[in-house]
This record gives C-alpha cells, sequence and structure tokens, in this order.
C-alpha cells in the first residue's frame, strides 16, 4: 500500500531514532570495558604501591623491635617472675615501688618516653605484657594511658624500673577491661621508662584505594 508522504517521513525519523540508539549502546557496551579496564589497572597499581610501601615500613618497625629488645631485654626480663596474687581488698591507693633507679631525664607529668610493661590483675594473671618470648615487642608510648599509670611514673628517671600497685578508681574502675579485669579491679605493672623511641611512620592507604575497597 503507498504511504503519504507524511507517512514516510514519520518512518524515516523512527527509523533513524532507533538506529542512534543502537549505534550508542553499541559504543557504550564498548567504551565500558575499557574505562573498566583502567580502572582496574589503577587500582592494581595504587595497591601494588601501597603494598611495597608497607613492607618497608613493616620492615623497618621490625629492625627498630629487634634492635631495642637486644638492647633492653636482658635488663627487663629479670623482672618477669615478680606477677603474683595479691590482696584486691587492700589497694586503696596508689603505690610505687623503685625496682631500678635509672640514670636519665627525671619524667614530669609532660616529659615523653617510651616502656617496656608488664601488667597482671589480684589473681596473679598477666594479662598483657611487653616480652614475647625471648625478645621483647615494641614498647608502647608514654601518656595517654590510665590514671594510675600516668601518675605513677612521675618521678622515675629514664632507664628505672618501678612496680605500680593501682587501685581500680585509676584503672579501669567500674567499666573493666575484657575478662581479665572485671569491673572494680585494681591491678599491678611493672613498668621500664626508656627513651623516646622514634615514630616510623605508617604510611596511609591512598583515598582512591579506601573508596574502592569500601574503606
Amino acid at each position: 500500500m503507498a504511504t503519504k508522504k507524511s507517512q514516510r517521513i514519520f518512518i524515516w525519523v523512527i527509523a533513524i531514532v532507533m538506529t542512534v540508539g543502537t549505534v550508542a549502546g553499541f559504543i557504550a557496551m564498548m567504551i565500558a570495558p575499557t574505562n573498566q579496564k583502567i580502572d582496574q589497572e589503577r587500582v592494581a597499581k595504587l595497591t601494588s604501591q601501597y603494598q611495597t610501601d608497607y613492607a618497608a615500613y613493616q620492615a623497618e618497625v621490625d629492625a627498630q623491635t629487634a634492635e631495642l629488645s637486644a638492647k633492653y631485654y636482658g635488663t627487663f626480663k629479670q623482672y618477669s617472675t615478680r606477677p603474683a596474687a595479691f590482696d584486691a581488698s587492700g589497694v586503696s591507693e596508689l603505690k610505687k615501688e623503685d625496682l631500678l633507679v635509672g640514670d636519665g631525664e627525671e619524667e614530669t607529668a609532660t616529659t615523653s618516653y617510651s616502656a617496656y610493661y608488664i601488667g597482671w590483675n589480684p589473681t596473679g594473671k598477666i594479662f598483657d605484657q611487653s616480652i614475647d618470648g625471648d625478645k621483647l615487642k615494641s614498647p608502647i608510648a608514654g601518656g595517654n594511658l590510665i590514671e594510675g599509670w600516668d601518675q605513677g611514673v612521675i618521678g622515675m628517671k629514664v632507664g628505672g624500673v618501678r612496680e605500680l600497685t593501682i587501685p581500680a578508681s585509676q584503672a579501669y574502675g567500674e567499666t573493666g577491661s575484657g575478662e581479665d579485669i572485671p569491673a572494680n579491679t585494681p591491678l599491678k605493672f611493672i613498668v621500664f621508662v626508656i627513651p623516646t623511641v622514634k615514630t616510623i611512620p605508617e604510611p596511609a592507604m591512598p583515598a582512591e584505594l579506601q573508596k574502592y575497597y569500601g574503606g
């Protein structure tokens, strides 16, 4: 059947629109994998660099830890037998006992230091410590710890070892901390103060990777 001119024009327009839509869809299908490939290559490159940077950081931390352990293990190890059960009801105030007087800078409420430690509860159970077999873990940075610790090291000299008996109110109070430190539990620590250890900056994960991995 012959069509009118207006109908033929309408059919051509529809055909053109359909053709353009098909071509656009085809182009999109071709481009998407290319963009995905570029993104994946970018992520792989960033991930590889971050892993390399983190491995270098960890190696430096391990080397520092080993060096400090070799220097201080012998001194600190001799105090590993001191933890023992004690009467919790008799601990009402912070007590300090110097086991070794240091010869370095005297600690105040604002000075910085690093420390090795052994902590135990009234049953004599060690809940945390710096000793790991025949070596020492990385020392911790002093400051912003429990109140009894922060107050207890004041007056110590670098190189010194002190035993702290800390009432619950200056430890973890009514909250406690895990199974080994129930609420209202006094604690004991042996603290070995050493010079402030150099901080090794940890590499930051690139923002693109955090976004990619959902961090």
